[in-house]
């Protein structure tokens, strides 16, 4: 195969920070490549060089493109040469519809007015190119995660993309999804698309990548083909050390009861007829990690969220008791006055003040304890700030850097700092591992041992099995929102949660 891609002792430097460090890359014409490495090595960074994000002459190094050397000065120059990205955080308008979405910016129009029936004719088939059914007049919010990410890849084959660039494209899906996606870009592939992929799901990259470059640090560590390559290879590479274990060892003893949810049932907020969650029923003990498995969809965080604080749903009953009282949950400020803590699933926008600092935004939720006849005290603020930093071991110089400019693995620490801020007896972790890398999770989960370690109760919600599986002493499994099973660790495998989940309802 020829190179269709080489980018040469490329490096980038921000005030302090030297973020690639005379970093090469290789992309043969035709193969998928993957490049993997922790939060913070300076991938994204390295697509913002190759797209235009950060301008020829805003780095060192040259790229090769086609045969030719590329200068490019935006986006749209790299767009027209067929280099597309399609960011992790998807870009498209909700309440825009499909073929809207596909040719924004990019407009079917014939002396300032949009053909609506060449731009629907043509979304068709780029629709069914991705293996999309829906109607090219459908509205982008009615349809889930993974078919977002199609209309996405759609997005980019109305570019005639040459060189398709996918940032973490599974962080979001299920194990199904996910699947589907690999597999249209295997499909891609045989059409003649070039493709690079971001991930730190090092199975899906040994399912489908050709070619593995790993960047630590802002420097290449390796490259080479994925042919026979382990996780193990991935992992080590990627952290500088080897990982035994993928998880840290624990022994636990949980202790006496320490929250029961009975009979819990919650109602959609907008379509009051469908009911989200029936009947369920959990608990959870001292010093234990209890997990909910489920596929996306099943009710896992519409649980989690309506428990805390009623932050989600309709007309919701129920019991919840914490050392064998019930406790006031109807707000989210009684919530955490009882002791229950919640970390969301989507930490940029639900967890975090992003364009704030650490500081600010590890005593957010307890701003009381900072403060005194409602004036803060910004020095109390400080310390608490840099007890948790240190606690956590969060990499960063100071607790005044913005949340922003941290790496995932580092904001998800700071979103754990918040809530620990709270002194909780029970924390309801939702995803607490996606979209960071291996060795920031290994952190996380040494951190929530320590939690159970301390008597605190953890309700672990998870996509990841291997997780759950690692983590928990005991797994409830979630089904079209029911709690549909309950295993021991001993007794759980990923069988055993798949034949719960597709409704075998077998007894636990």
């Amino acid at each position: 195969m020829t190179t269709l891609l080489e980018m040469r002792e490329i490096t980038k430097e921000f005030p302090g920070v030297k973020a690639l460090d005379r970093v090469s890359l290789a992309v043969r014409e035709g193969e998928i490549h993957a490049i993997c490495g922790e939060n913070g090595a300076g991938k994204s960074t390295l697509m913002k060089v190759l797209s235009g994000v950060y301008p020829a002459g805003s780095y060192d190094g040259e790229i090769h493109y086609g045969g030719e050397v590329a200068s490019f000065r935006s986006l749209s120059e790299s767009e027209e040469r067929g280099i597309v990205i399609i960011h992790q955080e998807l870009a498209l308008v909700p309440d825009l519809s499909i073929a809207e979405n596909i040719f924004l910016g990019n407009e079917r129009a014939g002396r300032g007015v949009i053909d609506w029936r060449a731009t629907n004719r043509r979304a068709e088939e780029l629709l069914r190119k991705v293996g999309l059914r829906e109607a090219p007049t459908t509205k982008v919010d009615s349809i889930g995660v993974g078919k977002q990410q199609l209309v996405e890849i759609a997005k980019a084959l109305s570019k005639d993309v040459r060189l398709l660039i996918l940032d973490e494209p599974t962080a979001a899906l299920q194990e199904n999804d996910s699947r589907k996606l690999l597999d249209l870009m295997k499909e891609l592939q045989r059409q003649g698309v070039t493709c690079i992929i971001i991930s730190h799901k090092l199975g899906e990259v040994r399912y489908v990548a050709d070619t593995v470059t790993v960047i630590r640090d802002g420097m290449t560590v390796s490259s080479g083909s994925a042919k026979g390559l382990s996780e193990d290879d991935i992992v080590r590479d990627m952290v500088g050390r080897d990982m035994t274990h993928r998880f840290p060892d624990h022994v636990r003893t949980p202790g006496k009861l320490l929250m029961e949810v009975e009979n819990w049932n919650v109602w959609h907020p907008e379509h009051g007829e469908r009911q989200v969650i029936r009947d369920a029923a959990f608990t959870v003990r001292a010093g234990e990690v209890v997990g909910i498995a489920g596929v996306m969809g099943s009710g896992r965080t519409e649980l989690a969220m309506s428990i805390f604080g009623r932050s989600y749903g309709r007309n919701i009953s129920g019991t919840v008791k914490l050392h064998g009282q019930p406790v006031d949950l109807s707000s989210v400020d009684r919530a955490i006055a009882a002791g229950l803590s919640y970390v969301t699933e989507d930490r940029k926008t639900l967890g975090l003040v992003l364009d704030e600092t650490i500081r600010f935004n590890t005593t957010l939720a307890n701003l009381g304890a900072v403060s005194k006849g409602g004036v803060l005290n910004r020095n109390e603020e400080t310390r608490a700030a840099e007890k948790y930093r240190e606690a956590l071991a969060t990499r960063t110089p100071t607790v005044f850097q913005k949340v922003v400019n941290l790496s995932g693995g580092n904001q998800q620490k700071v979103v754990l700092a918040k809530w620990l801020f709270t002194e909780p007896e029970v924390l309801i972790l939702d995803e607490p591992t996606r979209g960071i890398d291996v060795g920031a999770k290994y952190e996380i989960y040494t951190i929530i041992n320590d939690l159970a370690a301390q008597g605190k109760g953890v309700v672990m919600i998870s996509s990841e099995m291997p997780e759950l599986l690692g983590m928990c002493d005991r797994i409830y499994v979630m089904n079209e929102g029911a709690l549909v099973g309950e295993l021991s660790a001993r007794e759980a495998s990923q069988e055993r949660i798949m034949s719960l989940i597709v409704n075998e309802r077998e007894t636990a």
